[in-house]
């Protein structure tokens, strides 16, 4: 049996497939190895795997996961999935060069990730060949939810934010700027904690003109720091997965736009697209 999965920050999408080819979807929650140990990933796997998951029968995984950039970082989960699936080939990569799979196969071209996080490289058809660092959450991640989640916070707690919409925000969060303070500084996993807030956003669409400016300018943010320095980037069409790159594809679709790019595939998820490229495409990693 085969196991794809394709791990985010906050969630992990799994794909088995059987050895009739019958596939089998559940999730877990993310491994990001910048923020959880080895133990950590063998713990949670042990505690949220199926119950009726024959781990012994798993022969190979191939584990994409946010954090997986580094041969350090990579082996922080390899160590853990090995550990789990103790008879089978491990690879793991990052979830950068799983998105440009998903989106373009075995083809070159450009692919971004605009999630929790982001991220964006040329793909040479096999590998990543070019990526210009997104710098995660405290530096860049320009365009993700963590980077739109920040806006939001700032607006609420200086008042520029629409009076009925932080309305709404306090009566679904009742955060105090001391408690936001301390989630952020204190607590595990900064970035899901802001990235949530892009989900508000979306839930509170009806605020339209603050929605699309508040996200059209993290848009922008992004394709003015990170997309339009890469070499010839108006030659390639802009592919991208991720939650907030699909819940907000008619904006990013206008930003792409006034930045020269023709826009391709924009899909919330890569897990089935990446199944298909393993099962029909992939050459032995």
């Amino acid at each position: 049996m085969k196991i794809i999965a394709d791990g985010g920050s906050t969630k992990t999408n799994w794909c088995l497939v059987n050895k009739e080819g019958k596939k089998t979807y559940f999730n877990t929650e993310g491994y990001n190895p910048y923020f959880i140990t080895t133990e950590g990933i063998i713990a949670s796997l042990h505690n949220n795997l199926p119950d009726n998951l024959e781990l012994d029968e798993v022969n190979e995984v191939a584990y994409y996961g946010a954090g997986c950039s580094s041969p350090d970082k990579c082996e922080i989960v390899r160590v853990a999935m090995k550990a789990v699936f103790t008879k089978a080939y491990v690879f793991v990569g990052e979830d950068l060069l799983a998105a440009a799979r998903a989106l373009l196969g075995t083809e070159r071209g450009f692919a971004a990730i605009l999630g929790t996080g982001t991220n964006s490289c040329i793909f040479d058809g096999h590998d990543i060949e070019f990526n210009i660092n997104s710098l995660a959450y405290f530096l860049g991640d320009e365009g993700s939810g963590s980077h739109i989640g920040k806006r939001i916070l700032r607006d609420y707690f200086r008042g520029y934010m629409p009076k009925g919409l932080a309305d709404a925000f306090w009566e679904t969060y009742h955060f105090t700027i001391q408690e936001v303070l301390d989630r952020l500084y204190n607590q595990p996993h900064p970035n899901r904690f802001l990235a949530q807030f892009s989900k508000f956003l979306y839930d509170n669409n009806n605020y339209l003109p603050y929605t699309r400016e508040v996200v059209n300018a993290s848009f922008t943010a992004f394709f003015k720091d990170l997309v339009s320095h890469y070499p010839n980037y108006k030659e390639y069409k802009f592919n991208c997965i991720g939650s907030v790159g699909y819940n907000f594809r008619d904006v990013l679709e206008e930003v792409s736009h006034e930045y020269g790019m023709e826009v391709g595939k924009i899909i919330r998820s890569p897990i089935d697209d990446l199944v298909y490229y393993h099962l029909n495409l992939a050459k032995q990693d």
